[in-house]
């Protein structure tokens, strides 16, 4: 669809963008502040987790909004399929995915006694959102609805190209789904209120070219604005990446004074006396009817890992001491509670059968959290040759040479990373050596150390950034 049909700001940094969503507020009339704080219910993208909305869920309490009115949800199976009509094994249809929100929803409804939720979606998260509240009764149980880097328009738009997929212009669930409605011939459903957040050009799943879906150099037939819908405010935060159109400060920014009508106090996140931290510990599948095929992501708990958490030096990653913590992950994968200390390093070691004991390590925690999701990694044969092997990772964002200042062990140009576009979201360094020594990865500003650990051993060393 054109972009003149779809009411747009461009924003020019984070002030402009709160100011452009109250401008652009009346498309759909302007939204009240609430007095009393509605239930957020936040829904994740293609393969992801909960675990994304982390440093979001930190601005909304840095904010005021209630952490028990904050609801952060884990599909078990979060991948689409292929073809949507073919069950595949590990997968989920747009229709499953509906029906999981559509119960998560019901469940945050009866626990709080609210009428209405608030709904946040993230990439494919959104298309669950409008397929939930288009065809599921939706509508009558959600208020707001804020899509970031939704493929609203898909991923592509090519005849004979994979059709029946989810991403495609062409499936029957998008047709449906941007069917026009109303007499203005809206594609969003009437009776909620709609705001989509996307990048300028920077959004790998909205691209002209194939780059990033396996074609380089062939037309996708999708324009710069595909996540825009007729009838939502539809809000442009430039040089955000796909992941940053729901986790970036400016998108938060967008979100709170969509909701309130004001804009936020703050965009930081506020460190709090008490840190107390949980979260799920999930695995990867592999294929059962072709398991050479590869592992998908999922989120599982793997019921008998062992994790043992450990403090850090914040400057080298070496360990301070014996464990601070320890559990055996029982059928829910909850790893916690654990009370951290503020300002200090820690070390997640999991070790479970048929993966590599992972050692994860990340930033010092500001805040409590309990969707501080983990998950372990399996060495691929072709890195059986390295003496160690050590993934420096951005779970909310993506890596760009030529807007973000990076460094990784050392190396401004990181191994992987292309040096134009955001599409590589992790890099991975192979070590010639398996003696024990420190690791570090930098990423504007937020610095992670770690240990690298001997391969032969069967470890393997992730530095994930937080923000």
């Amino acid at each position: 669809m054109p972009m003149h049909t779809r009411r747009t700001v461009l924003t020019a940094g984070l002030a402009t963008a709160v100011a452009a969503t109250m401008l652009t507020a009346c498309a759909t009339a302007p939204s009240p502040s609430f007095i009393e704080r509605p239930p957020v219910v936040f829904m994740h993208g293609n393969g992801d987790s909960a675990a994304l909305w982390q440093t979001t869920i930190w601005r909304f309490e840095s904010n005021g909004w209630p952490r028990d009115r904050l609801f952060a949800v884990d599909q078990p199976m979060p991948l689409a399929r292929d073809d949507d009509a073919l069950a595949q094994p590990g997968r989920t249809s747009a229709a499953e995915s509906a029906a999981f929100l559509q119960a998560e929803v019901d469940k945050v409804l009866k626990a709080t006694g609210a009428s209405r939720v608030v709904l946040l979606g993230n990439s494919r998260g959104g298309n669950t959102i409008r397929n939930y509240v288009q065809n599921g009764g939706g509508a009558a149980k959600v208020s707001h609805v804020v899509l970031g880097g939704n493929p609203a328009h898909g991923i592509w738009n090519v005849p004979g190209f994979n059709e029946r997929s989810e991403f495609s212009a062409r499936s029957p669930l998008l047709q449906q789904l941007n069917a026009p409605k109303g007499p203005d011939g809206n594609e969003v459903t009437p009776g909620v209120r709609w705001l989509t957040l996307r990048s300028d050009s920077n959004d790998k799943f909205a691209q002209p070219d194939g780059v990033w879906i396996g074609a380089p150099g062939k037309p996708t037939n999708i324009a710069y604005d595909a996540p825009a819908l007729k009838g939502a405010t539809n809000i442009v935060l430039p040089r955000v990446d796909h992941r940053e159109t729901s986790f970036s400060p400016a998108a938060f920014a967008a979100t709170w004074q969509f909701l309130t009508g004001e804009a936020p106090k703050t965009t930081a996140v506020l460190p709090e006396a008490t840190v107390v931290l949980d979260g799920r510990l999930t695995g990867l599948g592999v294929s059962s009817s072709d398991p050479a095929s590869g592992q998908f992501t999922n989120n599982l708990a793997i019921v008998g890992a062992q994790l043992a958490v450990y403090a850090t030096d914040i400057g080298t990653g070496a360990r301070i001491g014996a464990p601070v913590h320890r559990k055996t992950i029982g059928a829910d994968g909850r790893w916690g509670p654990f009370a951290a200390r503020p300002g200090t390093a820690y070390e997640f070691e999991i070790t479970a059968p048929g993966y590599a004991t992972t050692h994860i390590y990340r930033s010092p925690f500001p805040r409590g959290s309990s969707v501080v999701n983990l998950r372990p990694e399996r060495i691929v044969p072709a890195d059986r040759d390295a003496k160690a092997i050590v993934i420096f990772t951005r779970p909310r964002g993506y890596f760009d040479a030529e807007r973000d200042t990076m460094r990784f062990d050392g190396q401004s140009a990181l191994p992987g990373v292309p040096p134009r576009g955001a599409g590589v979201s992790s890099s991975k360094i192979k070590l010639a050596s398996d003696a024990q020594r420190s690791i570090a990865g930098e990423f504007n500003g937020e610095r992670v150390a770690g240990q690298a650990w001997p391969t032969a051993q069967g470890h393997i060393t992730l530095l994930e950034l937080t923000y």
